[in-house]
């Protein structure tokens, strides 16, 4: 046990929603009006790169011009209190370490670095600007996205697992607890560990044993950092959630 509780934050999509960020709806099997085999899988990279660092580029553009929501805000300030937070998320946007938190670890990668097709643990920070053909890593490979594709595997999951491990509270916000493996971290947390889920479809996506908060991540979160933070500590306020 640490010394002080551990609010694990398992967030997805619809949080950066809020943002303005296009999310992946699987159910047309388009992201963008793209198929998402043609932009997202190492399929799609081996018969058009182009097309996927054109996708990638206008991805960037699109995270580039997003702004932190209540929500990222609210976490971070939590944070800040001097509560101990860690996020775990399946977005590759930069908004909750815009936001101010410091303790993020992305399962599927991060659009706004570069990586080697040659060595995976080769990254560049992509301050400005994209990645075109012709752009090299150190060892002379082009240069990617650094997103986990649809069939590759998710490297960070084990560390992703260990925090999960350590958690005195969950905290999901934004996702329907549909994507592998990153939906089984729920089972990583120890036995009596709670957890929250916050979306606007709660009532439906939440499995057995998560409570649920019926609200989008902008208005729920915040309600829940607030009675935290008065009260000075990590509990389930049953007056907010229903």
């Amino acid at each position: 046990m640490s010394e002080s509780p551990h609010l694990v934050v398992l967030s997805g999509a619809g949080i950066s929603a809020e943002s303005g960020i296009a999310t992946f709806r699987a159910s047309d099997g388009l992201w963008e009006n793209h198929p998402v085999e043609a932009v997202a899988t190492p399929e799609g990279w081996a018969r058009d790169p182009e097309r996927v660092l054109r996708f990638y580029d206008a991805r960037r553009d699109q995270v580039r011009r997003a702004r932190p929501n209540a929500a990222h805000k609210a976490l971070a300030a939590l944070e800040k209190r001097g509560f101990r937070v860690s996020i775990i998320t399946q977005n590759i946007d930069d908004l909750h370490e815009r936001a101010g938190s410091r303790r993020v670890l992305h399962l599927h990668g991060e659009i706004l670095q570069a990586r080697s097709t040659a060595d995976p643990g080769m990254r560049y920070p992509l301050r400005r600007g994209g990645i075109r053909l012709g752009d090299l890593c150190d060892l002379g490979s082009q240069l990617r996205p650094d997103v986990v594709w649809f069939g590759e595997p998710v490297p960070r999951y084990v560390e992703a697992q260990e925090v999960v491990a350590e958690a005195d509270l969950l905290l999901v916000v934004g996702t329907s607890l549909a994507v592998m493996p990153a939906a089984s971290l729920l089972h990583q947390a120890p036995l009596d560990a709670e957890a929250i889920l916050v979306d606007p479809q709660a009532h439906q996506l939440a499995p057995p044993g998560v409570v649920r908060l019926n609200q989008p991540a902008g208005q729920g979160v915040p309600a829940l950092v607030r009675h935290w933070t008065r009260e000075g500590r990590l509990w389930m306020p049953e007056t907010l959630l229903e």
